[in-house]
């Protein structure tokens, strides 16, 4: 793993800072491209930059090399076919792999400055900064009240005494305060598959991420919960960095700001939606548009 930069051993000026990160990076073994690409990063806000990512499942190595920046305040789609390391890539980016027997992960994961795969990371933290809403929705065995509300609490973001206000307002913000207003001490496993989905993001939303992970978040929902879950995706935008894994091209086409085709394992293109779905760069991606491939 590649050890993260000092930030308290770093000048507090950007040309100083951009300067010392990549000498920094490249010593460590990073590539000249990738420092450069994580020192933008940091510099725009928080983003996650990734460098040289590899992960390998027992003797199959399933990511290869991956070098990609997830800029910060937009939303980027991470697209390919069934098993081309979509997930595999996204659940590295807040150490979701950490314990799998087997697995083993080399490279460079940046969120802002902090190098997430640093061995003094505090892996709580990280993964409040790093939300993540899955494929299916998950929530907890606890009254809604607590779903949304005990790890701000814990976090040290909400107070006993604001919690209540607070858990109104998130609840309003996904669209689900009506619906369960009345019965926020019971648990949430009468609520419908896209109620319970809302719920679920409104419980990431409440630690304040930095950063929000979406792996197919709206595959198994009827249209009316997708289209509110796009449509917060777009009014979130301006508070956090977004990454979407989607196989819906039409999806990535309407909430996307930039587009990352994965074949194999491999980063094949990365670029603005409106120049990758009009004009792909690489043959392969004008393939899996066109519907030739995947």
């Amino acid at each position: 793993m590649i050890a993260g930069v000092n930030r308290f051993l770093v000048p507090r000026f950007p040309a100083v800072n951009e300067r010392a990160r990549t000498v920094e990076a490249v010593a460590a073994g990073v590539s000249a491209a990738g420092a450069s690409a994580l020192a933008r990063t940091a510099r725009a806000g928080t983003g996650v930059a990734v460098d040289g990512l590899r992960v390998r499942f027992g003797a199959r190595e399933v990511v290869h090399g991956v070098t990609v920046g997830f800029h910060a305040h937009r939303v980027t789609a991470l697209i390919g076919p069934t098993g081309c390391g979509k997930t595999t890539v996204l659940r590295a980016l807040n150490r979701l792999h950490d314990g799998r027997p087997g697995v083993h992960i080399s490279g460079s994961v940046r969120i802002g400055d902090e190098e997430v795969y640093d061995p003094r990371a505090d892996v709580r933290d990280l993964r409040r900064r790093i939300g993540m809403l899955f494929q299916r929705p998950n929530p907890f065995p606890l009254s809604i009240r607590e779903n949304i509300a005990l790890a701000a609490r814990i976090h040290g973001l909400w107070s006993r005494q604001d919690a209540a206000e607070r858990t109104e307002a998130i609840l309003r913000e996904v669209g689900l305060w009506e619906a369960v207003r009345d019965r926020l001490g019971q648990a949430p496993f009468l609520l419908s598959g896209g109620q319970q989905q809302l719920l679920c993001l409104a419980r990431a939303l409440a630690v304040e991420p930095d950063v929000l992970l979406l792996d197919e978040p709206t595959s198994s929902l009827d249209p009316g919960t997708t289209a509110r879950i796009e449509e917060l995706i777009s009014a979130l935008r301006d508070k956090m960095t977004i990454i979407i894994v989607t196989h819906n091209l039409q999806q990535a086409r309407r909430v996307a700001d930039e587009v990352c085709l994965l074949l194999d394992g491999e980063v094949v293109e990365q670029a603005p939606a409106d120049r990758f779905f009009q004009a792909p760069a690489d043959e392969r991606s004008r393939a899996y548009v066109d519907g030739r491939v995947g």
